[in-house]
């Protein structure tokens, strides 16, 4: 019996069907069936899927004597299916790399439901991805597993067979079947979710699913959409029949009221002069089954008032006039924001007139945020070494208070902010360049990066889709071809960017200034850092940060932080700080040995008041090296961040410390004392010679010096790791206590 019975029902696309079962029959989770069901093609599909049968065991070809549609087809395969859950999946469509994996993990995880959602993308045949925008709806937050009264918000989401996994014995006990005609999905997936009695989510996209420029059934003009009444009356028949769900016929009802409106109002569909009978039927629905209830808005309650009246025509005026409505306060609104960036752009004009500012420099990090990174690092220099250089920095007024007193704060897209960066000598940011910059001969732009690349980066991303945000390439060569200098911290970083970042810009192989403070910092710091964090004395500090999943929307539950603060014991705690790219933090409350740090200002400051790095594959692993203390890589989906992203190595193949694979794994390197141990110790100090060989304390100085100040030469030597000192950890420091190099009276503001 196989884990797995993916269902395929096949019609006239022979074009993308390989493509389908190649995507099912590749998975890494290999435990399954594949049943095609050949609808009785008219083209090359059942002799394709005879082809596969015969070199694939896990194949079954089924033929269909005569063409009967999307849901007999889909009850041929049922007939055959044998696997613990069923999966559909259409014929245009496919699975993404890990898909299985990933959804068998979540039925084990929460207990095998009897259904399982997980997420979607709509794949443009222009190449344009776009995931599911209720996505949010799949929040893993709260309980495992549920009913559909505790996230009613569930029928919101598409209502589809193809993004949920079923369990077998679930179906067979509520006999589900498919109807005939369109529409066949509703039928069966609101009964689903109805009578489920365990439902989990996986919040993931598993499925692409292809928007077809032509060919698709429900984008054609035909009297088969007026199915939906019979596919209604099917929903409802099923709710009469079992009167403990009684309480969704108003959930039900409205959203059978807002389809037919959606239909109605949708081009292309209802052939020419059948509205008026569409209307008709769907005003007798709406009186057969009527049942107030559901929440409705000011708007949709004007919709269903006019179903109710059978107002075919006042609804297309009223629909007409929403629409110019709508329309004429975009334009308005687009009038004004033109007006205002047509002023600005001859500002800007009228400033690229005026001289440069010699003694100027601008700064700016991630995007515009705020006082962070190596930018802020070189600008703290600057402000020591070359004191005659004025500095700003860009910042909206949420992270004004991150800049220093004694450096000027601009607001993005100010009159001030086009000055800076019309007349600013120096420019520093470290990820792109503003798109409305026009570079003038004499600036200077320096690009500091943000972090050693694991994951693919710039051209190297052309061939991975899945990225996101995939980006703009004919933009990223613009920008990058402004650049005079390229900041690097290590030899690997020097040839990515030669390769994925290709110009004509001077490479500076000169360290990360924002790890400076890892070599400068005393034990002193280290203490304050930690009481201001309220790290008990003694006791183990363990920094989890792990990156973003661009096949993921919202953030994954990484850990069962509980659990594993239960079996390491109350002398450790763990700092957990979220990836920037996610809104909300890893966890929320419990144990009071368990810290959010993810709304600290400097990860910096939490890298020296930890013992202990715990990471997947985000980049602080290269910057914490540098301390020389114990990192340990959680690399438990490395196979679906490799096929979403792109990783430039391995890193369980070379890494900083001990690897773990399984939560369980990671518990035992730490009970068992690994994480410290030799091993781990050899590991680190042959990952630390191959990417941290320039990171010695004087990165910050070396940039200044060559960029603002002119040197060229007498730039300060790079201090051999045998010779480097860094920031003691707290259960050495009393005991060790560490020289330091330069003077370190109080870390920055924006550090601690």
């Amino acid at each position: 019996m196989p884990r797995f019975s993916v269902i395929v029902p096949v019609y006239k696309v022979q074009a993308y069907l390989q493509e389908s079962l190649d995507s099912v029959l590749s998975q890494s989770c290999t435990d399954l069936e594949l049943i095609a069901v050949d609808d009785c093609s008219p083209d090359a599909c059942g002799s394709i899927i005879d082809e596969y049968a015969a070199r694939d065991s896990r194949v079954t070809a089924v033929h269909l004597p005569r063409n009967a549609g999307l849901g007999p087809a889909r009850n041929a395969g049922l007939e055959r299916a044998t696997g613990d859950y069923l999966i559909f999946l259409d014929s245009d469509d496919t699975l993404v790399p890990g898909a299985l994996r990933a959804i068998a993990d979540r039925l084990e995880e929460t207990g095998c439901p009897d259904v399982l959602v997980y997420d979607y993308a709509r794949t443009y045949w222009s190449g344009d991805v776009v995931r599911n925008q209720l996505a949010d709806r799949l929040t893993e937050d709260g309980p495992a597993t549920f009913r559909l009264t505790d996230r009613p918000g569930l029928l919101g989401v598409l209502m589809v067979v193809w993004n949920k996994a079923y369990g077998r014995e679930f179906v067979e006990r509520e006999g589900l079947t498919f109807p005939a005609g369109y529409y066949e999905d509703t039928p069966w997936t609101y009964p689903a979710l109805m009578t489920a009695e365990s439902i989990a989510v996986l919040d993931r996209v598993c499925v692409h699913y292809r928007q077809r420029r032509t060919g698709s059934i429900l984008s054609t003009t035909s009297h088969c959409h007026f199915d939906v009444f019979d596919q209604y009356d099917r929903v409802f028949a099923f709710i009469d029949a079992r009167p403990a769900l009684a309480d969704w016929r108003p959930l039900v009802f409205r959203r059978m009221t807002d389809h037919f409106t959606k239909l109605f109002t949708a081009r292309g569909r209802l052939p020419r002069g059948s509205r008026a009978e569409f209307f008709r039927r769907a005003r007798a629905h709406y009186r057969r089954y009527r049942a107030p209830g559901a929440s409705v808005s000011s708007v949709a309650r004007l919709r269903h008032g006019l179903v109710r009246l059978g107002s075919h025509r006042t609804y297309r005026l009223l629909a007409a006039a929403r629409s110019l409505k709508a329309h004429t306060l975009r334009h308005v609104k687009a009038a004004l924001r033109g007006l205002r960036a047509a002023l600005l752009r001859l500002h800007y004009r009228i400033q690229l007139r005026l001289p440069l500012q010699e003694d100027y420099a601008v700064f700016s990090a991630y995007g515009e945020k705020g006082y962070a990174c190596n930018p802020a690092a070189i600008e703290e220099k600057l402000r020591e070494l070359a004191p005659h250089i004025r500095t700003a920095w860009i910042a909206p007024a949420a992270h004004a208070h991150t800049v220093p007193t004694a450096t000027a704060r601009l607001r993005p897209g100010s009159a001030a902010h086009r000055t800076a960066l019309a007349r600013a000598k120096y420019l520093v940011d470290n990820v792109g360049c503003d798109g409305r910059l026009v570079k003038r001969p004499g600036q200077v732009l320096l690009q500091t990066q943000h972090g050693t690349p694991l994951k693919r980066v710039g051209l190297d991303l052309q061939d991975r889709p899945a990225a996101a945000p995939t980006p703009d390439f004919a933009d990223l060569l613009r920008d990058i071809d402004r650049w005079d200098y390229l900041l690097s911290a290590n030899r690997h970083s020097t040839l990515v960017w030669e390769k994925a970042l290709p110009s004509g810009y001077t490479t500076l192989e000169y360290g990360h200034p924002r790890n400076d403070i890892f070599q400068r910092a005393t034990a002193a710091d280290v203490a304050r850092l930690r009481e201001s964090l309220g790290i008990p004395v003694g006791c183990t500090a363990v920094l989890y940060a792990p990156t973003h999943r661009d096949y993921r929307r919202s953030q994954p539950r990484f850990l069962d932080f509980e659990r594993v603060l239960r079996d390491l014991g109350p002398r450790f705690v763990i700092l957990t700080r979220a990836h920037p790219a996610y809104d909300a933090p890893l966890t929320h409350g419990g144990s009071p040995r368990l810290i959010d740090v993810s709304e600290h200002p400097s990860v910096e400051s939490l890298c020296i008041a930890s013992d202990v790095l715990v990471t997947d594959y985000s980049s602080l692993m290269f910057d914490y090296a540098n301390l020389d203390r114990p990192i340990v890589i959680h690399a438990d989906d490395w196979e679906a961040y490799e096929a979403a992203r792109g990783t430039y190595f391995d890193v369980r193949a070379c890494p900083p410390g001990a690897v773990a694979r399984t939560e369980d794994e990671l518990i035992d390197i730490f009970t068992s004392g690994r994480w410290r141990g030799s091993r781990s110790a050899q590991l680190r100090a042959a990952f630390r010679a191959r990417f941290c060989p320039y990171d010695d304390g004087y990165a910050a100085e070396r940039v200044v010096r060559r960029v603002f100040l002119g040197e060229t030469t007498d730039l300060p030597p790079f201090v051999p790791l045998a010779e480097r000192h860094p920031a003691p950890a707290a259960t050495t420091a009393t005991l060790h206590p560490q020289p330091r190099y330069g003077e370190l009276d109080r870390l920055a503001p924006d550090r601690v």
